[in-house]
């Protein structure tokens, strides 16, 4: 017997901002119950950073996410709903009392953090949330989601913009990205990062990126022939034809496309484009320019794409292929750490992590770490990048106490962004931020930018803090 589905029941699982206080992992709202019931709530720093960088990404990252983490802390907040079903579904182990601290909840802390499109690099703090021990503690999630996977985007984006040398680059990736919501903050940090614009409309109106696109193979298999399908789009889109030649054969669409090009321009148009999107790029990529040359088009630009990431691209240019614009999608919507000349990778996500590192006691500091293994054990206190440059270029990082005198030649990276509850930091348009991103990587010199042999970017702990943790370690060790 076939059961018919309620329709009031589907649920289309999109988050809006009422509900974003539940996202967090249930072990926030445990450790907070215990340090309610213990009196337990000093004020503390918790830092995000990420230990290394993932294989094939290179020996920097850019830091992108954190406008929406602050709208997070900022409207923080669980409504009566949200308490209600929180009561009921842990059977009372959610006290009334802790339950009414979430719902009354505001945050009163401070937040410094690197700017957006900041290249930063391993262990160094890019955000460092100080304030009560719970609510610091309930942002671990969300902090970590959103900063790991922009940044990740954000850092392929210009890996791509490397490669490419100039040549502009759209995002085409959010038919693969890790969902909805995924796809659109990849939009976000692959623009922050380098590219051009976007294929997904949602993203654009949003977000005001730049968006573009041409047509789908089906359009072409709807119609009796590919010269007809390449004149009905032209006529819809006459001064925006960007024509998809290789759905049946790439050189025969190649012709087509100039016999519409010669119609285009006897209405007073150009044909703006072809895209190739598979088979090998390179070779037909060189085929499609003599084409379009011996037949009166050299201005027609030539866009590729299918499965393209900074190595494929990288290939392309160092073989002088005619590709004047590309589309990528899947490797950089999810990120890919996978050299796909190589076929080498590994894990496609960055292990950011978000640490306590000191506790307010008494009108003291008291550091604080994490020991366990070797290449986890964390940098106690809270924490500044002190960067040395020179005539507009990167020379060295200083991780040490935010207070410490000493690096008149240094620039503070992180800035404030709340203080004491109150945003203090005036958030740029997206466009800024995509620009200081170009700066920043202009700044770097280009053997830590390399997609392969790159050299490590010299980063240096302050004297103080690795004092402390080696006496932590003794002390823990010994006791």
């Amino acid at each position: 017997m076939v059961s018919f589905i309620d329709m009031k029941k589907l649920n289309s699982l999109l988050m809006n901002d009422a509900e974003m206080p539940l996202f967090l992992d249930y072990y926030e709202l445990t450790s907070g119950q215990a340090n309610f019931d213990h009196g337990r709530n000093n004020k503390i720093t918790e830092i995000y950073y990420f230990r290394k960088i993932p294989e094939n990404l290179g020996g920097y990252m850019v830091a992108a996410g954190l406008e929406q983490i602050i709208d997070f802390i900022k409207n923080f907040r669980l409504n009566k709903e949200e308490i209600k079903w929180l009561k009921e579904s842990s059977k009372g182990s959610l006290s009334d009392g802790f339950l009414d601290y979430l719902q009354n909840f505001k945050f009163k802390g401070n937040v410094n953090a690197v700017p957006e499109g900041t290249v930063v690099f391993p262990n160094e703090p890019i955000l460092a949330i100080t304030g009560n021990s719970i609510d610091v503690q309930l942002f671990e999630t969300y902090v970590l989601s959103v900063m790991n996977f922009q940044t990740m985007v954000a850092t392929k984006a210009a890996r791509i913009s490397y490669a490419s040398k100039g040549k502009p680059f759209l995002d085409f990736g959010a038919r693969r990205a890790h969902g909805r919501d995924a796809a659109i903050l990849s939009s976000r940090a692959s623009y922050i990062g380098g590219a051009a614009g976007t294929a997904l409309v949602s993203a654009a109106s949003k977000l005001g990126i730049p968006y573009s696109g041409t047509m789908p193979h089906k359009f072409i298999q709807e119609r009796k022939s590919e010269l007809e399908a390449f004149r009905e789009y032209a006529e819809s889109f006459p001064d925006d034809a960007v024509l998809l030649i290789d759905t049946y054969d790439t050189l025969k669409g190649a012709q087509n496309a100039c016999i519409v090009g010669n119609e285009l321009r006897k209405k007073g148009y150009d044909l703006k484009g072809v895209r190739i999107d598979g088979g090998d790029i390179l070779q037909l990529s060189r085929q499609v320019r003599r084409i379009l040359d011996d037949n009166g088009f050299p201005n027609t630009k030539i866009i590729a794409s299918s499965d393209l990431d900074e190595y494929q691209i990288d290939y392309f240019v160092k073989n002088n292929a005619p590709i004047d614009m590309y589309g990528v999608g899947t490797r950089l919507d999810t990120a890919a750490n996978y050299n796909s000349i190589s076929r080498k990778g590994g894990v496609s996500a960055l292990g950011g992590v978000y640490k306590l590192v000191e506790e307010e006691e008494n009108g003291g500091v008291i550091p604080k770490i994490k020991i366990s293994s070797s290449d986890k054990t964390t940098l106690p206190f809270n924490k500044q990048i002190y960067r040395k440059s020179r005539n507009n270029l990167i020379l060295e990082d200083m991780i040490d106490r935010p207070s410490f005198t000493g690096y008149e030649e240094y620039q503070k990276i992180l800035v404030p962004v709340i203080e004491k509850g109150k945003l203090v930091y005036d958030f740029p348009p997206l466009k800024e931020i995509k620009e200081y991103t170009e700066r920043q990587l202009s700044y770097l010199p280009d053997e830590y930018k390399r997609l392969e042999d790159f050299e490590e970017f010299p980063v240096k702990i302050g004297k103080d803090i690795l004092d402390a943790k080696n006496n932590i370690i003794r002390e823990k060790l010994s006791s």
